[in-house]
Formats: C-alpha cells, structure tokens, sequence
C-alpha cells in the first residue's frame, strides 16, 4: 500500500529518525518504507488501513497547525486500534479542561476523554479502572472547574478512611489526624490546581470539604461537586447511603479499581453491586478505563497487564526460579 503524505511538516510526522513511523510499525504489526514524501506500508490488511487511517487523520491536523510530538502519534495510534472509526480531531483540537486560571489539564487516551464527556453529561459517574487512569485527577480537576466557574458553590471529597472498615480507634490523635493519612491523595490532588494558601482557606470556609465517607451520613448535599475516591472499598450499605445523599444542583463521581478491593473476606464491595444496580439507570454513567489508558511511566500500563495475564498457582506450589 502507498500512502501520500504532504511535504509541509513531513518531518514532524515522521518524527525525528522516523520515530513516529517506527510507533506506528510497533502498534499495528506493519512495514513502513519512505519515499519522498511516499510512505510504502506493508503488513496484513487489517493494520495497513489502520495505518493509513492515522496517518491521513495526522495529515489533516497538521495542515490545521497542530505540530505532534512522539506520544501524541503513539496515542492517536492506540486510540484508532481501540476505535478504527475514530475522529481524532474530536481528541487534539477539543479545548483542554481549565481546572484553575493556573492549571489547564488535557485527556490522554480515549477512556479519558469519554470520562470526562460523561462527567459534563451525566449527574452520577462511575470511572473504574486500574491505577495510573487518571480517574480521581480527572475528576479532582472537573470539580475545581466547577466551583471556579461557579457552576457548584462546594467541593465534597470523600474516601474509605482506611483499606478494611475504617478501623480508626488504634491510631494516635484526634478524628482529623487520624483520617488525615488516608485523604492525603486528595489534598494532593488538589494543591496540584490551587495555591496551597488558596486551598487552606477554601477549606476553613466550608467551601471544599475532605472527610471519610462515613462523615456523610444523614447530610443532603446541594449545589455541590462530590467526588468518592477508591470506592472499591465502599460495603454496599455506604454506598448506597452515599449515593442517596446527592441533591439538587449536584453531581457525584465515583471512582474505584474493583482489582484492589481490601473488604474481608466475603463481604461485596459496594461499587461491584452498584455496578450491578445502576447499569441502565438514566443519569447514571460508567465508564470503565483499561491498561491502554494508563498515562504513568510505560512501565505501569505493562505490570498492569501483566496482573491482568497472571493465574496464581494452586494453594501449596511453591513459584518457580526465572
């Protein structure tokens, strides 16, 4: 197959050292030879006119001023494999999320784009998936752009307090001090798009909240932006109580990895049965994120599948030597 390609910012296609074209192989099982300004793709029919779809979708962004680097070209490619009937100016040329007037943050991959659509769309979301997703950073970001935006007048950060129960009586100091260890990627999150002052005093007028969820029991929440961190630990009576404490001008985002559930033995996680319960439910979205949304270092999306591969061996075997 011959694909033509413009002159103009051929070399940004192509990368520096053919890079780009060398992603491409790597991602669709295909040869690419150049020529000119000729590429010659060899390969199964399949990932040849995979190829020429990113290829001519990268052409046309190009001669609309957008200049790619070696990552945008390895995610247009992951996202045509995932989706062959993808616009992918739909992804490049979309106004990035302004969290903050100092923070702007950009989806990655498919699944975040969609996480994001769905979050602007629906009032209840549920974004599953494995670490390094961008579930609770996303939607960290999408509350701050509300409030700042004035759309919600309060932030609600809510999280298992810790891994099995909320077990807090052994540890030292008030109820604050004992939480606190367990919220701290929240705050994280949040000093990443806000000045700390900014945050602390947001946070002494009421105006962003950050609690274990066991805090919101009997509390109707208006006009807020409520998000639920590693709900996965949730039991299924907090979250349905979580779930019916949402009110009027308000939307609620629920995250969690059903893979790292640390309830004891037995017990269902809430978010598996809401899974369940709400599938179908006008107003309520899911979204489910893979190892191909993975957006840390190119190791994680790797161990991710290799998890994913993994069949433990039967109780007694002992692991073999590499």
């Amino acid at each position: 197959m011959k694909i033509t390609v413009p002159d103009e910012g051929i070399e940004t296609l192509f990368g520096s050292r053919d890079e780009n074209l060398k992603q491409l192989e790597q991602q669709f099982d295909v040869q690419i030879r150049t020529g000119g300004n000729e590429l010659l793709v060899t390969g199964d029919a399949a990932g040849m006119a995979k190829t020429e779809h990113v290829i001519g979708q990268l052409t046309g962004l190009l001669r609309e001023g957008y200049r790619f680097s070696r990552e945008d070209v390895r995610r247009a490619s992951e996202m045509v494999s995932e989706d062959a009937q993808i616009d992918l100016r739909d992804f490049f040329l979309k106004a990035p999320l302004r969290a903050s007037s100092t923070r702007q943050v950009t989806p990655k991959t498919l699944g975040q784009r969609r996480y994001l659509d769905a979050i602007e769309r629906h009032d209840v979301v549920f974004g599953i998936g494995p670490a390094g997703t961008g579930k609770t950073y996303l939607a960290m970001a999408q509350a701050v752009a509300y409030l700042t935006s004035k759309r919600v007048s309060r932030i609600i950060l809510a999280r298992p307090a810790v891994e099995a129960g909320e077990k807090l009586g052994f540890l030292p100091g008030d109820v604050q001090e004992k939480v606190n260890p367990y919220l701290r990627p929240l705050y994280d999150a949040l000093y990443d798009m806000l000045d700390s002052d900014k945050v602390g005093r947001l946070i002494d007028r009421g105006v962003i909240e950050i609690a274990p969820i066991a805090f919101m029991r009997g509390r109707t929440l208006n006009d807020a932006f409520v998000v639920l961190d590693e709900a996965q630990n949730t039991t299924t009576e907090q979250m349905k109580m979580f779930l019916t404490r949402l009110g009027f001008g308000s939307k609620a985002v629920v995250t969690g990895d059903i893979t790292q559930i640390d309830l004891p033995a037995g017990q269902t996680s809430g978010v598996v049965q809401a899974l369940r319960v709400l599938h179908g439910v006008e107003g309520v979205s899911i979204v489910h994120f893979t190892d191909r949304d993975v957006v840390r270092h190119p190791l994680v999306q790797r161990i991710v599948k290799a998890y994913e591969r993994y069949v433990p061996a039967p109780a007694g075997d002992s692991p073999e030597s590499p």
